[in-house]
């Protein structure tokens, strides 16, 4: 098994010129090496008594340093197309119209979600080998760590990364009831059209903090009517006036966009999307405006979600229930434990704030968490912090 060691130092220096505390100046420099715990202090003026007072100071300054962990994750077995699979020549997969696409974000704080989430898709697919994952990132993040990470558990993988620069839309996010859907990352899906090559024109979306169960072909192969652009779960018997705010109901400007629409609740965390009807549709400015109403008036709390509510409630291709067993991390506020909805499963999403990885490693784990647990590739016996 092939590990994805991490050139990272070891020891952080750190070099202080402390004056205007003493009557002269004293220059030392510090070693904190995180790794043992360790901690050396040289001095080129030794005083004892001006010693102890900087040692004292940079064992502060250590306790408020967070170590960053690197999570190292075990290869996954490698799976093979049946028979019956199209065969799609490696050098094209990830532009062929042949292939199914799937597109999923990727940052240091879900990978572990979302490792599980590629396993289960390459389990439980019949042609695993003609899917092409685009995985969107943080265009500040370590592109070459996470790129080595996912070769090394899944070294037939046939995957791009594409970099979200969020500096367009960072300005236009508001505040939320959980800061978690505050992250720029959690827009990308908006940018999807813009971001993945023209040539590829259908797309499966997928949040980091589920699991399939079932076959993802037959999900992919939702068919979309002429004037939809997406097909998601949609809950009609979900309360859709509470996704907005008084503000938004109140002003008729407002609440007549969902005049002569049967407007429900749909989950955006599973979502069939046709990119060439999104691109000549032209629908993320559609919802960048809406984001900007949002900015001067405060017309609702959750995130990414209700701009898409805003756009596309009632113009949806509804998509079985069992796609899309969402709840499974409870509320926003608590992350209580949730049953799953009556009926049969294919997709099991942790959304909500608690999340099982969170939860295992707590020890304090819901019952359905040993689902996801079994898709879990952390290799408990290889962490280390830098």
């Amino acid at each position: 098994m092939r590990r994805n060691h991490l050139s990272y130092p070891n020891s952080l220096f750190f070099t202080f010129n402390i004056n205007r505390l003493f009557r002269y100046r004293v220059n030392i420099t510090c070693i904190y090496i995180d790794s043992v715990l360790m901690m050396k202090v040289i001095c080129t003026m030794a005083h004892l008594l001006h010693c102890l007072v900087i040692f004292t100071i940079l064992i502060a300054m250590a306790a408020t340093v967070t170590p960053i962990t690197h999570q190292h994750f075990k290869e996954a077995s490698k799976f093979y197309n049946s028979p019956a699979c199209l065969s799609i020549s490696e050098p094209y997969i990830l532009c062929s119209h042949q292939a199914l696409h799937v597109a999923m974000t990727i940052d240091k704080a879900y990978i572990r979600g979302s490792m599980a989430a590629i396993l289960s898709v390459l389990q439980h697919s019949s042609c695993p080998h003609n899917i092409a994952f685009h995985f969107l990132i943080s265009a500040t993040a370590n592109a070459s760590l996470l790129r080595a990470t996912i070769s090394s558990s899944f070294p037939y993988l046939y995957f791009r990364l594409y970099p979200f620069d969020h500096s367009s839309v960072a300005p236009l996010i508001s505040t939320s009831i959980r800061s978690a859907l505050d992250c720029p990352l959690n827009y990308a899906r908006i940018y999807l059209a813009s971001l993945l090559p023209s040539c590829i024109h259908r797309v499966l979306y997928l949040d980091s903090d589920l699991i399939l169960v079932d076959d993802i072909a037959e999900l992919a192969a939702i068919q979309l009517r002429d004037n939809s652009v997406l097909a998601a779960t949609e809950y009609c018997s979900a309360n859709f006036v509470s996704y907005f705010t008084p503000t938004f109901w109140s002003n008729p400007c407002l609440s007549l966009t969902f005049a002569n629409r049967k407007a429900c609740y749909f989950n955006t965390g599973v979502m069939v999307m046709d990119l060439d009807r999104w691109r000549e549709g032209d629908y993320t400015r559609k919802i960048e405006e809406w984001m900007e109403i949002q900015k001067r008036m405060r017309i609702y709390e959750l995130g990414s979600l209700p701009p898409f509510l805003l756009v596309f409630a009632g113009n949806i291709v509804p998509v079985d229930h069992r796609w899309n067993q969402h709840g499974l991390g409870g509320d926003n506020f608590d992350g209580l434990c949730r049953d799953l909805h009556p009926g049969p499963v294919s997709v099991l999403h942790w959304s909500g704030k608690g999340k099982p990885w969170a939860r295992l490693d707590a020890k304090t784990p819901c019952r359905l968490d040993a689902l996801w647990a079994s898709y879990d590739l952390l290799d408990t016996s290889f962490a280390f912090d830098s």
